[in-house]
């Protein structure tokens, strides 16, 4: 057996708030399905089952857009409760095999089987176990990645959704990456694919010519990180807890605000919905952030940090309604979205298991 230096896996839960639907309300099955926000208004899609992917709908995408794709679609607005007890109830079961577990998002997570509970050496018996296992007991599927790290494990349980286990053999890590776009390198957005275009690097493979030096020099910093990816290293460890940045709550709104007082109430509810986080945590932070989106999509953040830390939704809200007075274009520019939250925690790190927090935001 070849000897792999790290067993990663990625677990992707395959459109998983549309499976959950479809799994409890069997008329929904093999009907397209699309769970967000508001198909007649501004909401976004956030899960879009795979019949629904067939007409081009997917995630982030207008639900207003979604609908006039595919008519027939059954629109919900998501559960959110629902979904965190199958996301529980993962948890538990892939808890059974390693205790080496990094939540990536309420559907996603990446584990370390390099030792495992059941000290099975072949991470691909493992995989399709922990796979097995989900379906069985929850009733929908996931995808794998099976990778010696979890930028190539990542990258491989994308690759046959829907339940789909790809694996990626130490061995054959270069020639896994080769043909692939530099776009799937995490970090290289549009600005970075096109500089690279404009040097003649397309794929991950041309990249991988490259060398360390050449990359820093036109890139700076981040050129060793794209010259390790680029040969498919990655040492980063699995992070069973992660130090929580913010806490907050935004909302988009159906018609575009420009009267005070009705922002005003907005941002006493966000404040309220921010000041219990903090006190579910038990946690104090020092600074409060304003989020602001016009009409014309411009997004500007305005902040403010306390000389003592805080927990109440009395001085979130406070400071939140002082930077909209004072920093913003509140009532002379229209207002799509508001959003508050607080950082910068006091005393010991605030950590988090499972990165729940503004997970869904984005859902209008």
């Amino acid at each position: 057996m070849e000897i792999w230096p790290r067993k990663i896996l990625h677990i992707d839960m395959d459109a998983f708030f549309a499976a959950v639907e479809q799994r409890d309300r069997p008329e929904l099955r093999g009907k397209p399905v699309v769970v967000g926000g508001n198909p007649h208004g501004r909401g976004v899609v956030s899960t879009a089952s795979y019949e629904a992917r067939k007409f081009g709908i997917h995630s982030a995408m207008p639900a207003a857009e979604a609908l006039r794709r595919c008519p027939e679609a059954v629109f919900l607005r998501p559960e959110i409760e629902k979904y965190s007890r199958v996301s529980d109830t993962i948890h538990t079961i892939i808890s059974k095999y390693t205790d080496l577990i990094e939540w990536v998002s309420i559907d996603e997570a990446y584990l370390d089987i390099t030792v495992n509970t059941l000290a099975i050496e072949d991470p691909v018996l493992l995989a399709k176990m922990i796979q097995q296992n989900i379906k069985a007991v929850t009733q929908i599927t996931g995808s794998i990645g099976v990778a010696p790290n979890k930028f190539l494990a990542k990258i491989a349980s994308d690759m046959n959704k829907p339940n789909g286990l790809t694996v990626v053999e130490p061995a054959r890590v270069r020639s896994f990456l080769e043909n692939m776009p530099v776009r799937k390198i995490p970090g290289v957005g549009p600005v970075s694919e096109k500089e690279l275009n404009k040097l003649g690097i397309k794929t991950i493979g041309e990249l991988a010519k490259k060398s360390r030096e050449d990359l820093i020099r036109l890139f700076g910093k981040w050129g060793n990180a794209l010259y390790d990816r680029a040969q498919g290293i990655d040492e980063r460890p699995i992070e069973t807890e992660t130090e929580l940045k913010q806490m907050g709550s935004e909302e988009t709104f159906e018609r575009d605000l420009l009267d005070f007082p009705s922002m005003i109430e907005k941002i006493k509810s966000l404040s309220e919905d921010v000041a219990g986080r903090l006190k579910s945590r038990q946690a104090k932070a020092k600074t409060v952030t304003l989020k602001v989106k016009y009409s014309d999509f411009t997004v500007i953040t305005r902040a403010h940090t306390h000389a003592f830390p805080f927990d109440t939704a009395d001085i979130v809200f406070e400071e939140a309604v002082r930077l909209l007075r004072e920093k913003t274009e509140a009532g002379k520019r229209p207002i799509r979205l508001l959003g508050v939250s607080a950082s910068h925690f006091a005393g010991e790190n605030v950590t988090v298991k499972k990165q729940e927090d503004d997970l869904f935001s984005g859902i209008e």
